[in-house]
């Protein structure tokens, strides 16, 4: 049994590490993570439609919408272009993947963004 007092834990040290990050880094990292995790259930992967979910998809690329539209204006024009670059990509092939599309301003995230054309 390993004391407290003389080795810190995991989570003590992942604290100090966190600390040091600035908060642009934490925002576009967790951009990044849900770009690529949607990425990857819409099928646009090399494995293609072996993990394709349309459902997760959708769950993924709103929550990213949301993140963009909360963030954007805290992590400068530099970070938030290519993200919502990156974002409308991924709506644009939300909508192609969809064998029923959404109507326009109702797709995953245009909630935030607006209506998406393709």
């Amino acid at each position: 049994m390993t004391d407290s007092t003389q080795q810190p834990s995991d989570f003590d040290a992942m604290t100090r590490d966190i600390a040091e990050v600035p908060a642009v880094e934490v925002i576009v990292t967790v951009a990044v993570n849900l770009m690529s995790a949607a990425a990857v259930k819409l099928g646009l992967t090399d494995e293609g439609d072996k993990f394709k979910d349309l459902d997760e998809a959708r769950k993924l690329v709103h929550a990213l919408a949301g993140l963009l539209d909360a963030g954007a204006t805290e992590i400068s024009s530099f970070h938030a272009a290519p993200l919502r670059d990156g974002l409308k990509s991924l709506q644009l092939a939300f909508r192609e993947a969809s064998i029923v599309p959404d109507e326009p301003g109702h797709g995953p995230g245009e909630k935030y963004t607006g209506p998406v054309y393709g």
